[in-house]
């Protein structure tokens, strides 16, 4: 599972003593996987079995703007930028939730397979209307 270990430093100013508690990053073996596939954007987020975040990314952070964020090619980027954020990390195995109807959902799992990732479990959540909306009253005359 993970492991957190804190580190004490004492630095030593002029006038006191000041404690500074250093953090050493947790190690995950498996993970979840997030992937929110909108027609706009594509963004990928990992967290940990507990559902901690332990890191993200979008089209936007990788670099793309305007139209290009939501095109198959960004979402591939994504993908692996995440996965190669998510190996400091040491996460080697997840399951993925994908969400949304954007282009990306295929592509974004693909990025995640090109950068090394062992996919467990692959889940799809997007929201399926049923029912509608209801037509609006009929006009008296």
């Amino acid at each position: 599972m993970a492991k957190d270990n804190t580190k004490k430093e004492v630095k030593k100013d002029t006038k006191k003593e000041i404690v500074v508690k250093k953090k050493s990053k947790k190690q995950v073996n498996s993970a979840i996987c997030y992937v929110n596939s909108s027609f706009n954007n594509t963004k990928v987020v990992f967290t940990d079995l507990n559902g901690e975040v332990l890191c993200w990314s979008s089209a936007g952070i990788v670099g793309f703007k305007g139209t290009k964020k939501g095109t198959v090619y960004a979402a591939t980027k994504v993908g692996e930028d995440a996965f190669n954020k998510a190996q400091r990390f040491g996460v080697k195995e997840a399951r993925i939730i994908v969400k949304g109807l954007g282009q990306g959902r295929q592509s974004a799992i693909k990025g995640l397979r090109i950068g090394g990732l062992r996919i467990s479990v692959l889940i799809d959540k997007t929201s399926v209307p049923h029912g509608g909306v209801t037509p609006k009253k009929i006009r008296k005359v």
